[in-house]
């Protein structure tokens, strides 16, 4: 289970980079009820989403050359540069050099050999999201890949992931946790193959208590429709959406706890 009880390795911190941070602001805060707080006038345009007075994501400006909007999952790291180190020693490549950001904490940006992103934080006085696993949060992260061996040994060098294969219809699914602690109280995301002509990268899960409803509200204030809803047996109703500039996202009513 996803929570904020942050190890190496387990999804600390979330955003959404946009070309434009006003029309993002105002459709995420639409669709989940969030709140959007700047992160200040030398943030470059950067700020939170909150829930509850709590950060459970963030939003900012487009900043790589030719990089499209996107949603980009950090991994908790204890060293950004030695983690960098590593991605590129195992296939990867480094996007952003790891960077101080202020006194909160010191990042990189990434991608696996596969070609998803993803990026790494290592915490100083800004730990990670403030609330995981509750409706409107991040509950899940997947990875969509085209090489699943392949990815699964990139990271399980780079981060230490554990991992376990489940049969399901027309694939197989990897449920990842992390190095540390009960692994079945340590998952916080899987891997599942590539579908048609997408290409690979990290999809965000969020929990919601309605998933028909969020999908409403996605195409209400301008996104799309990637999956419609979609019962999952012992899963859950899913559905998989993209918000008005394409940064694609996932959105999961839990399934009842069995027993």
């Amino acid at each position: 289970m996803l929570t904020t009880e942050f190890v190496t390795g387990s999804p600390n911190w979330l955003d959404v980079a946009s070309p434009d941070i006003a029309t993002s602001a105002d459709f995420y805060t639409a669709v989940f009820g969030w709140t959007f707080q700047s992160a200040g006038p030398d943030a470059g345009g950067y700020g939170f989403f909150q829930q509850d007075g709590r950060t459970v994501a963030a939003l900012g400006p487009l900043t790589e050359n030719g990089a499209d909007a996107a949603w980009t999952v950090y991994f908790k790291s204890q060293d950004a540069d030695a983690t960098a180190h590593s991605v590129t020693r195992h296939g990867g490549a480094v996007r952003v050099d790891p960077m101080d950001v202020m006194d909160a904490g010191r990042m990189a940006c990434l991608t696996d050999p596969q070609g998803a992103d993803f990026a790494v934080w290592q915490p100083v006085s800004v730990r990670g999201l403030e609330s995981t696993s509750e409706r409107g949060t991040l509950c899940w992260a997947e990875l969509h890949t085209d090489d699943g061996a392949g990815a699964l040994a990139f990271y399980r060098a780079v981060f230490g992931w554990r991992f376990q294969e489940f049969p399901m219809p027309g694939m197989t699914y990897t449920v990842l946790s992390t190095g540390e602690g009960d692994q079945e109280d340590a998952t916080f995301g899987g891997v599942a193959p590539v579908q048609g002509d997408e290409r690979s990268r990290w999809l965000p899960y969020f929990a919601v208590d309605d998933a028909d409803a969020l999908v409403a509200a996605v195409r209400d204030n301008g996104g799309s429709v990637v999956m419609p809803a979609t019962d999952v047996p012992d899963v859950g109703r899913m559905a998989h959406l993209a918000d008005p500039f394409g940064a694609r996202f996932a959105v999961l009513r839990p399934a009842p706890p069995q027993g």
